[in-house]
C-alpha cells in the first residue's frame, strides 16, 4: 500500500479478495448486473474508439479504469433521482436504462439523436433519466447540481441529486461554491470525485497542498468519505450510504473516489508526454472490472464460460446498434430552428423558408 492508498475505504484487494469485517455481501443479480454493466461500457469504449481512429466519429472520451463510478451510482439511485455528470459518466445512462442505440446515436449526431445533433462530442443527456449534460467549462455542473438538490429541498419531495467532478476541478471557483452552498443549506446532494490523478497532464500535487482531497470537506461542513475507485463494490456502498444520508435529511456528502485514468484523457491526447508507461501497467493491475471478476469467481458466482458469452453477447448488442445508428441520416437541417421560441419570430421564419428553398434546389439539380 503507498501513501495515497491510506485510509482508503475498501472491500476487495487488487486480486479479488474480500474483506469479510466490511464486505456488505452484495445479493448476487446484483454483483452480475454490475459486472455486466461494467463490461459492456469497456467494451463499448474500445469501439468508439475504433470507430474515432476510422474517422467515422469525432472526439471521444473514454473512461477506461473508472468504471466502477458510473456503474455503481446508476444502480444505487433511484429513477427520479438526478445526475450532473462529468466527461466520464455518461454511462451511467445506460445503466439506469437509457437505450444504447440512442445514446450512440448522440455520439454520431443523427436523426435518431433526442439532441438533434447540437450538443458536443461526447456529452450525452436525457431527460427521461434524469441526466443532464456536462459542460466543457470544468466545474460548472457543481453549482446546478447544488441548485436542483436546493430545489429538491424546497418542494420537499425525497429526490437525491448527484454531481461528478474530476480532480481538476476542485481548484475551479464552481467548485468551492457548490461545496459552501451545499452545506451553507444542507442540500441533498452527492458530489463524487473521480481523482484520476490527472487534470489531463496536471498532477493533483501542482494543484493542492491537501493531503487528500476529501478533506477539502471538513471546511465546508460536509461529511466526506475517501473510498478506492477501482474497488466496484466499496463505491457502491459508500454512494448507497451517501445517497440513503441525503434522502433521509442528513445532507450532502462530499466522496473522493482514488482511481487512475488508464486510457488517454481523450482521442485528441498523447498520454506518453506526461505519464511512464510503467505507471500505467501499474495501474492496469489494480483494474475495477478484473478486480470485481476475480471476486465473482472466488465466489463462484461466474464461471469463465459465463463470461465468454457474456462478452459475445454484448459484443453483438453494440455491433447491432453501431450498424442501425450508421444507417440513420444526418439530423434535418431545418432542424435549427426547432426549439428555440416557442412561436418563432418572422425573421427566422423568412430564414426557414430560405434554407428550404436553397435545399430544394441544390437537391433538384
Amino acid at each position: 500500500m503507498t501513501a495515497s492508498d491510506q485510509d482508503l475505504f475498501r472491500v476487495i484487494d487488487d486480486n479479488g479478495r474480500p474483506d469479510p469485517a466490511v464486505d456488505p455481501v452484495l445479493e448476487q443479480g446484483l454483483l452480475r448486473r454490475m459486472f455486466r454493466e461494467m463490461l459492456r461500457v469497456r467494451l463499448l469504449d474500445e469501439r468508439l474508439v475504433a470507430l474515432h481512429r476510422q474517422g467515422r466519429i469525432g472526439f471521444y472520451g473514454a473512461s477506461t479504469g473508472q468504471e466502477a463510478a458510473p456503474v455503481a451510482a446508476g444502480l444505487a439511485l433511484m429513477a427520479h433521482d438526478w445526475v450532473f455528470p462529468a466527461l466520464r459518466e455518461s454511462a451511467l445512462m445506460l445503466v439506469r436504462g437509457f437505450p444504447l442505440r440512442t445514446y450512440i446515436a448522440q455520439v454520431y449526431g443523427n436523426q435518431a439523436d433526442v439532441l438533434k445533433g447540437r450538443q458536443m462530442p461526447s456529452h450525452m443527456s436525457g431527460r427521461s433519466v434524469n441526466q443532464v449534460s456536462w459542460s466543457t467549462v470544468v466545474g460548472s455542473q457543481l453549482p446546478h447540481a447544488v441548485g436542483a438538490a436546493w430545489a429538491a429541498k424546497l418542494k420537499g419531495d425525497d429526490t437525491v441529486v448527484m454531481g461528478f467532478l474530476g480532480d481538476g476541478a476542485t481548484s475551479s471557483p464552481d467548485f468551492h461554491c457548490a461545496m459552501n452552498m451545499a452545506g451553507l443549506f444542507s442540500v441533498p446532494v452527492v458530489l463524487v470525485c473521480q481523482n484520476n490523478q490527472l487534470a489531463v497532464s496536471v498532477p493533483v500535487a501542482r494543484q493542492t497542498a491537501a493531503a487528500t482531497l476529501a478533506a477539502k470537506a471538513e471546511a465546508y461542513g460536509i461529511a466526506s468519505a475517501r473510498v478506492d475507485g477501482n474497488d466496484p463494490i466499496a463505491v457502491y456502498a459508500v454512494l448507497s450510504e451517501a445517497i440513503a444520508g441525503a434522502r433521509r435529511g442528513a445532507g450532502p456528502t462530499f466522496v473522493e473516489l482514488f482511481t487512475y485514468r488508464i486510457a488517454p484523457h481523450s482521442t485528441s491526447d498523447d498520454p506518453t508526454r506526461y505519464r511512464s508507461e510503467d505507471e500505467v501497467e501499474m495501474w492496469k493491475k489494480k483494474d475495477p472490472l478484473l478486480r470485481l471478476r476475480r471476486y465473482l469467481g472466488l465466489s463462484e458466482i461466474l464461471s469463465d464460460q459465463e463470461e465468454a458469452e457474456l462478452r459475445g453477447a454484448i459484443g453483438e448488442e453494440i455491433g447491432q446498434a453501431i450498424a442501425e445508428v450508421e444507417a440513420i441520416g444526418p439530423a434535418a437541417a431545418a432542424s435549427l430552428f426547432d426549439d428555440v421560441y416557442e412561436t418563432l419570430p418572422w425573421h427566422l421564419v423568412e430564414q426557414r423558408e430560405l434554407l428550404a428553398r436553397i435545399r430544394g434546389d441544390r437537391e433538384g439539380r
